[in-house]
């Protein structure tokens, strides 16, 4: 990356209603902003902005702002925007209008080529595109894994304008020279930040060497870390540097955390709100495909409208789901994060989080589902002691402290911060808490002897009897922890972790 312009905006409206702003969602006619004194202003086609006048889309949104003049300009835009500001307006209006009056290539070579992670938000792209190309003569289709081969070869047999494609089924594809990629005059990335961790790194730089270097390239990212980085400087040319400035997490959704003891209690928590009258669409994350399908089964034999959504599913099957949580067939959905990347149903009131999302940023596009167009949501959090370290980077990533509830008749018995001690919230919204048995109460700690003690005291010469030079009489002992289970004497090295602030082996708790 040879150079880098900044473009920092605030954006102030990600909690609120979409009424006055374009996140390919519906607008009120309430808006007294004409459209064509806002996006007229960017530079936009004419019958671009006769479409966003047809679906009442008035004022532009941060994103769209200041992304939408540098990419008219042909500039490669570096952009970080999560989901929900707007940005698949912020990319596709002006692809849309830069190759407008370009003259249509051979068949399935097309001018705009936009990848996504998931089918789901390939297949949302593709729809949006398709609204704000709604008076222009394009042929916009999705190339993506799951769907019939028959199929896409009908549809890759005429002139392609622009075309929506997961990585892995376009490569398929361009193998077998089905498409050709040297007409691409814009090449988009939207959520790259997932492409990367889904493992499509080598496929998006082959996809890119396949498109002339004389290409516009637009990636747009949730996050911004050292692979991304890497990744920008090989695509992007003196990129315009995009940056959203947003509240992590929208501000009209309530979000609660209930302790679980096991996945028993889980199971029983998740009955109980599965039946609450104020309960109405609700969308359970799983961290499994195979633990999705069993709890769809299981809400679906306790009598509630269930169904999964995952990445096993074809095509076809998960179309049919996602229409029948939009017609109210089905009431409850249980998703991994993978085939709820790109959901947008407007009417979720609940998200729950059966498992809790191994990356924070997880966890934001999570509760997201919720409280769209306006409406206020809830997110509801099951977690047991295991997931206290994911708790610990969700709460330090918001910067929000989850507030504890308990359900009458299913209280927890091992609370995750059982034995005392607060955890208020430090810098950067991480709990703090004392030694007592909160989130940061350390395994082990240094004695003035230069042995180990257990954190907390007790002992002044060991662990729970230890000797005081730090090693058991016999390797083999067993004694009892803090929680009652029986545990070795010494740490297994071979399989321990290394604690940040001694450099002490810390053995790998193997139950609680």
């Amino acid at each position: 990356m040879t150079a880098v312009v900044e473009t920092l905006v605030a954006d102030e409206t990600l909690a609120a209603a979409p009424a006055t702003e374009n996140t390919d969602t519906e607008t009120t006619a309430s808006e007294t902003v004409a459209s064509d004194s806002a996006f007229a202003a960017l530079g936009l086609h004419p019958l671009v902005l006769k479409a966003l006048e047809a679906y009442e889309y008035t004022t532009p949104t941060p994103v769209q702002s200041a992304a939408i003049p540098h990419a008219l300009e042909g500039r490669d835009i570096l952009a970080t925007a999560e989901t929900g500001t707007g940005k698949t307006a912020a990319f596709m209006l002006p692809a849309l209008t830069r190759t407008a009056d370009l003259p249509r290539m051979g068949v399935a070579a097309p001018r705009v080529l936009v990848l996504a992670p998931t089918r789901e938000l390939a297949k949302q792209v593709t729809d949006a595109a398709r609204k704000y190309a709604k008076f222009m003569k394009r042929n916009i289709v999705d190339v993506v894994g799951g769907m019939p081969y028959r199929d896409q070869l009908r549809l890759l047999s005429r002139a392609v304008d622009v075309m929506v494609a997961t990585p892995g089924r376009l490569l398929d594809h361009v193998s077998r020279n089905r498409i050709d990629l040297s007409t691409v005059e814009v090449l988009i990335l939207d959520e790259a930040d997932r492409m990367l961790d889904m493992g499509f790194l080598d496929d998006v730089e082959t996809i890119a060497k396949c498109c002339p270097d004389s290409r516009q390239t637009l990636l747009f990212t949730a996050t911004l870390d050292r692979r991304m980085a890497q990744l920008a400087g090989k695509l992007l040319r003196n990129p315009e540097r995009v940056a959203v400035e947003s509240t992590t997490t929208a501000a009209n959704v309530e979000q609660r955390l209930h302790h679980a003891d096991d996945m028993d209690h889980k199971r029983r928590l998740l009955m109980h709100f599965a039946g609450q009258e104020e309960v109405g669409k609700a969308i359970i994350f799983a961290a499994t495909k195979r633990d999705a399908d069993t709890l769809a089964e299981e809400l679906a034999a306790a009598g509630h409208a269930a169904a999964a959504l995952h990445g096993d599913m074809d095509q076809f099957k998960r179309n049919r789901t996602l229409q029948r949580l939009r017609s109210g067939q089905v009431r409850l959905l249980v998703a991994t994060d993978v085939a709820a990347r790109g959901i947008d149903v407007r009417d979720i009131t609940h998200v729950i989080n059966f498992d809790l999302p191994r990356s924070a940023e997880d966890y934001v596009h999570r509760i997201g589902r919720t409280g769209r167009a306006g409406a206020s949501g809830v997110a509801i959090s099951f977690a047991a002691r295991p997931d206290r370290d994911a708790l610990f980077r969700i709460e330090r990533y918001t910067g929000t402290r989850l507030e504890i509830h308990t359900v009458p008749g299913l209280e927890p018995q091992r609370p995750i911060n059982a034995g005392g001690g607060g955890r208020p919230a430090g810098r950067s919204g991480r709990p703090g808490g004392g030694n007592g048995g909160g989130y940061n109460k350390k395994p082990w700690t240094r004695n003035a002897n230069g042995g180990e003690g257990k954190a907390g005291g007790g002992h002044p010469g060991g662990y729970q009897g230890r000797p005081a030079q730090g090693r058991p009489a016999n390797r083999n002992d067993h004694v009892r922890n803090e929680h009652g289970h029986s545990e070795r004497g010494r740490p297994d090295h071979g399989h321990a972790r290394r604690d940040s602030h001694g450099g002490k082996p810390v053995a790998r708790a193997t139950k609680w």
